[in-house]
């Protein structure tokens, strides 16, 4: 499995809006986009393919922006996959071309590889990732002057 830039933006977005929404306060597309110097149009694409999955949900209003729509613990690194990627089910076996012993070998090799990775994202959450971004800022820490 490849980890595409839209993907990422997406995890690096939910942490960056599930660290303030421990505040108490809605994030504005603009501002993740201007602390993570991520591009906001395609940000924007991303959000809506999250809120469409229940993953995100938005506030309107001056105060307004986004906030998870579950708590950390329920959104699976599988649940964003989905969300933004799809659910991968790209090769499809044509029933009029025959199909070889290889080809059928292929298949379900392939097709046991993918219940695994999927199995395996589902067993990561976002709060997995935001204790270990955590455990990383105290790790090591910044100094200013």
């Amino acid at each position: 499995m490849e980890l595409s830039s839209r993907l990422e933006y997406a995890l690096v977005a939910l942490l960056e809006i599930a660290d303030r929404q421990a505040q108490g306060k809605p994030l504005k597309v603009n501002e993740i986009a201007a602390s993570q110097s991520l591009p906001e149009r395609y940000l924007d694409q991303i959000f809506t393919s999250l809120k469409r999955q229940g993953i995100l949900s938005s506030q309107r209003g001056m105060k307004g922006g986004y906030l998870l729509a579950r708590e950390l613990w329920q959104i699976s690194l599988f649940d964003v996959v989905v969300a933004i990627e799809g659910s991968g089910d790209r090769k499809k076996v044509d029933p009029t071309i025959p199909n070889t012993l290889e080809k059928i070998v292929i298949v379900q090799t392939f097709e046991g590889i993918k219940e695994s990775v999927n199995e395996i994202l589902k067993s990561y959450t976002l709060q997995d990732l935001a204790k270990t971004l955590e455990t990383q800022r105290q790790s090591s820490p910044m100094y200013y002057i």
